[in-house]
């Protein structure tokens, strides 16, 4: 057997490590592609956008949601495919931004829903880490979010590289520079490198039977993207919640031996967070704060980020402590994070 066979969680280990480099090739070769193609978009002055993915791709497809209401001042919507692709709707998208996120562009009901919304009238735009793809293929505009091959069942190297290009994007139809992902790269590197806290952390979790997972604003999409995780390595089942959803009534849950996990944004979101937080201290919670190092300091344990990182681009930084546990958590329970059991790389969905 090789080694590729042998060790566990080797193959999501090397993408893990490469997204530094996944994140300087995109600015240096992507980023001049992704702010032409924006500058054509934002010529036919499209009058809302609609988002269209799923699994992973669809946590990403979230945070270009906050960046389009928030930095473009335009509606943004997550589209449901069957409504197209299952009841035959035929909604009129005349002068609609349709981006549809998909890493391998490859999906069925992703590839007709995009064809469907570009004979609707809408301005198509494929992001894909696959340029040949189908998805690609029917779309009107496609941005390659360079990547390379990602092999391991999870997702992590695509994801960031998502988040990334999107960020781009939508700072090319506002007329930005991007500038607030300058540093990234180097902030990621300076982020894995600290893989043994990580480890440290994982014990908290590794006989765990349910987690809970909170943020707000920006945030909120690292949640989700972090339980996601969670669940298709680990197998522990991991509730994601908006800090204002889970005062509505799933706080019940949480209990003293209950482990939280509260992604804190430097920013907006982690003030709008900080009542929840408070709750979760009063009711005992096992918190650990991603976030910055007051922030941790003032829960039972946590993972500080890099202080000073605009808040529009922080989840590119706060998954990947997340994506690191979800592999040391994993590891010590015993399986393989490369291959999920029930899981495919290319989910055909129709």
């Amino acid at each position: 057997m090789s080694d590729t066979q042998t060790v566990p969680g080797r193959i999501m280990a090397a993408e893990m490590a490469e997204q530094p480099a996944v994140l300087q090739r995109i600015l240096d070769e992507g980023a001049p592609k992704i702010f032409e193609i924006a500058a054509q978009i934002a010529a036919r002055n499209p009058r809302f956008v609609l988002l269209t993915a799923r699994g992973t791709s669809d946590n990403a497809a979230l945070y270009a949601k906050y960046l389009i209401e928030i930095l473009l001042g335009k509606p943004a919507g997550l589209t449901s495919m069957s409504t197209t692709t299952a009841y035959d709707a035929k909604p009129d998208l005349t002068d609609v931004l349709v981006i549809t996120v998909s890493q391998s562009g490859g999906s069925p009901d992703l590839v007709a829903s995009t064809k469907a919304a570009r004979e609707a009238g809408a301005i198509t735009l494929a992001v894909t880490n696959n340029a040949g793809s189908p998805l690609a293929e029917v779309s009107e505009f496609h941005i390659d979010v360079l990547a390379g091959p990602e092999k391991a069942l999870p997702a992590t190297k695509t994801y960031t590289a998502e988040l990334l290009a999107l960020y781009l994007l939508i700072e090319g139809l506002r007329g930005g520079d991007g500038a607030a992902a300058k540093e990234l790269p180097s902030l990621a590197a300076g982020v894995l490198a600290r893989q043994d806290e990580v480890k440290a952390l994982a014990e908290r979790y590794r006989f765990a039977q349910r987690l809970v997972i909170t943020s707000r604003g920006y945030g909120y999409p690292t949640a989700r993207e972090a339980a996601l995780k969670l669940m298709e390595t680990t197998y522990i089942p991991a509730s994601p919640f908006s800090g204002a959803d889970l005062l509505h009534g799933p706080l019940a849950m949480v209990d003293n031996v209950s482990p939280v996990i509260a992604i804190v944004p430097d920013g907006k979101g982690g003030e709008a967070l900080q009542p929840v937080l408070d709750r979760l201290r009063g009711r005992g919670a096992d918190l650990v704060v991603v976030g910055q190092q007051a922030q941790v300091e003032a829960a039972s344990a946590g993972f500080a980020l890099p202080a000073g990182v605009p808040e529009e681009v922080q989840p590119i930084l706060e998954i990947l402590p997340l994506q690191l546990l979800a592999y040391e958590v994993t590891i010590a329970r015993g399986q393989d994070p490369d291959a999920p059991r029930a899981l495919a790389k290319v989910t055909e969905t129709h």
